[in-house]
């Protein structure tokens, strides 16, 4: 077997994101990495500037291309990367994800040893103002969400899915790709068809990419109605995924609801409920703020309240219809025949 690194290709989805792309691909141009590399970036309909930023970096660095996502969806922007990169080893990259110097380095090292489809490591949220900083404090603590470990950290052991991935070729073709009708949950997914054919998914807090957070608490709110909505749609589609920090929002959201009615309806008493809530998420953001400005410690009970109301909404609302319809989409897991083929292969 050569022992030379074997060629990567990055693939990137990138849909409105100016102030984040140009230095998300330098982060990855610039890793300590001895292999060939390519960056396939993925453009969805975008209303900034983005489109622009990307044809500099095709024009400043040849190892830059980009592929057209007209539906501007997730998945179909990943099976298009796929698709137009060419290497053995593909590694998914947000653009508004910074890589770490040795990222790739290190997880085609954890491919070689675990044998594993998949490795990915620990999404290390970082702010660059106050409110950021609030929120990357929240999505980093217990408090926040519970015991993931691609989220606050934990042992390197098998997983059932990763932050991004870091994936063999080989598994990715056999598998077909993505699911493009999964808008989002579309990488638990895939981990899914590929667990379950037999395939390791492998995490290891030696990965690490720094994320940024939403910049407000609309776009905050958006994005966990969309995780909680889709939630809901995996624990239809595989009714085994469910497990108690899923269910921690849709129950506390009822809760507080039926606190306040009752509170403002019948008796005093039913304020407990949210006033309960509200105490502890004031409490718990003591810890997770150590260290940062007033100004966004202030702020960490407003980042915690937005994400688990808004999980528990979009868990409790998604449509029934939308779980059939990709419940109908089910792609059967594919076997692989020899899943620890060697990365230069």
């Amino acid at each position: 077997m050569s022992t030379a690194a074997p060629a990567v290709s990055v693939i990137m989805p990138v849909l409105n994101e100016e102030r984040h792309l140009r230095d998300s691909v330098h982060h990855i141009l610039q890793q300590e990495y001895e292999g060939e590399m390519e960056v396939v970036i993925a453009l969805g309909p975008s209303g900034d500037r983005t489109d622009e930023i990307a044809a500099e970096l095709v024009r400043e660095d040849s190892r830059v291309h980009t592929v057209p996502n007209p539906t501007g969806r997730t998945p179909a922007a990943l099976n298009a990367a796929i698709k137009a990169s060419r290497h053995p080893i593909v590694v998914r990259v947000d653009g508004h994800g910074m890589l770490s110097p040795d990222y790739i380095a290190t997880a085609v090292r954890l491919l070689e040893e675990t044998g594993a489809q998949n490795v990915g490591g620990i999404m290390h949220a970082e702010g660059e103002n106050d409110w950021e900083r609030a929120v990357a404090a929240a999505m980093t603590s217990k408090i926040g969400v519970g015991n993931a470990v691609f989220h606050t950290g934990g042992e390197a052991g098998p997983a059932e899915t990763v932050y991004l991935g870091v994936f063999r070729r080989a598994a990715l073709e056999q598998q077909g790709g993505y699911n493009e009708e999964f808008i989002r949950a579309q990488d638990w997914e895939l981990n899914f068809r590929i667990r379950e054919a037999g395939g390791l998914i492998w995490f290891s807090p030696e990965l690490k990419v720094q994320y940024r957070p939403r910049p407000s608490v609309r776009a905050l709110a958006k994005q966990y109605k969309d995780y909680g909505r889709w939630r809901h749609v995996v624990a239809r589609y595989h009714q085994g995924s469910i497990n108690l920090r899923y269910l921690a929002p849709p129950t506390a959201l009822c809760a507080i609801a039926a606190g306040t009615v009752v509170g403002a309806a019948l008796t005093p008493l039913g304020f407990v409920i949210p006033g309960g809530y509200l105490a502890a998420i004031a409490a718990g953001s003591v810890p997770a703020g150590r260290g940062l400005p007033l100004k966004a410690r202030l702020q960490i009970p407003v980042a915690l309240a937005t994400m688990h109301m808004s999980w528990g909404f979009g868990f409790l609302t998604s449509p029934r219809s939308l779980a059939k319809k990709v419940i109908a989409s089910r792609r059967p897991a594919v076997r692989a025949s020899s899943p620890d083929t060697p990365l230069d292969v």
